[in-house]
């Protein structure tokens, strides 16, 4: 199992040369590869971009590009460009986002997203591949009909002969979908517990492209705070989860407040949701079960992160993206050397 530090939404407390030396210290440890996250703030892009020229080895990921806030094409342009920057370390991650990003922020309708994403993947991997574009699909057709639009191909060649396709993906046939389609998964509130669930469906979507999960990276992004005192640990990660599980999204569409009552969480899940769209942040953040922290997180003391470890390596996951939650650039640091030295 790889180790990968989400360094997340950017300018979130941190500056950005404190952001530099935290990936410069991760590929010193030996992390495999860095993932840059995008909402409404700062692209990913221009930091992976900034990040390469910084760095000599780790592998830069995606995660992710939002797929409303650019054409499939423009997405094979600024992977194909990152990959040339870094000499070949370009980690494609892609997904959906949410409707109230993609119809609030990006203009775009959400809806047919399994579709969407089917098609969206097969026009970027037919423009890094260097082919001429000519798609026709139900979401998606290039060039245009009728118009004066001619098929083209990318003009540069990626250092990879295939860079590899993340799908950030929750739901069961979304997940399918990855199985299907893509070269790994990029899971939040992953559950090492529930493996044999969310395998079932990433297997049914191998199957259907005729292939196994051999090679196919599993890659969570998990929250760590390790210390000896257990209810600080889990306290660190009562925002973010109250934050995923309560208010991204609404009562109708969130996700991942789905994915928590598929985990057996239905009432906390439920009360957790009602709390944070009421304005009542604090009580949201109390509401969640110490049982649901331990499930989706790395916290505690080290003997108990050790072990955590080694359920989500012997659940199959390939790449453990950790993000430290911590707001200083020290603190940060330290987390990052604890789970190296816990994970060796």
């Amino acid at each position: 199992m790889r180790l990968g530090v989400h360094v997340g939404y950017w300018g979130l407390g941190l500056s950005s040369q404190d952001q530099l030396a935290i990936v410069q210290e991760a590929e010193r440890l030996g992390y495999d590869s860095l993932w840059v996250a995008e909402a409404y703030g700062s692209d990913a892009p221009t930091v992976l971009a900034w990040l390469a020229a910084a760095t000599t080895r780790i592998k830069l990921g995606s995660a992710i590009l939002q797929m409303p806030g650019r054409s499939a094409a423009m997405t094979a342009m600024t992977a194909a460009t990152i990959d040339q920057l870094s000499d070949g370390r370009m980690l494609l991650g892609i997904g959906a986002s949410g409707p109230q990003v993609a119809e609030g922020w990006h203009g775009q309708r959400y809806g047919r997203m399994l579709q969407r994403t089917r098609e969206y993947v097969a026009v970027v991997r037919m423009a890094l591949a260097r082919e001429r574009v000519e798609f026709r699909g139900e979401t998606l057709e290039l060039p245009l009909p009728d118009g004066p639009g001619k098929a083209l191909k990318l003009t540069i060649a990626p250092v990879q002969e295939r860079i590899p396709v993340y799908l950030a993906a929750i739901g069961p046939k979304n997940t399918a979908l990855a199985g299907e389609i893509a070269d790994g998964w990029i899971p939040t509130l992953f559950s090492p517990e529930h493996v044999a669930e969310l395998r079932g469906p990433l297997e049914e979507g191998a199957a259907r492209a005729g292939r196994t999960l051999d090679g196919f990276d599993i890659a969570p992004t998990v929250t760590v705070y390790i210390t000896d005192d257990v209810e600080t640990a889990r306290d660190a990660m009562r925002p973010y989860l109250a934050l995923y599980v309560g208010g991204m999204g609404s009562r109708r569409a969130n996700f991942y407040n789905k994915l928590v009552q598929r985990y057996g969480f239905e009432d906390a899940a439920r009360e957790v949701q009602d709390l944070y769209l009421d304005g009542k942040r604090e009580e949201a953040c109390a509401a969640l079960p110490a049982e649901l922290i331990d499930l989706v997180s790395l916290c505690g003391p080290k003997d108990v992160v050790r072990e955590r470890i080694e359920v989500f390596r012997d659940a199959g996951v390939g790449t453990l993206m950790v993000s430290p939650m911590a707001w200083t650039a020290d603190e940060r640091l330290r987390q990052l050397r604890l789970v190296a030295e816990l994970a060796a």
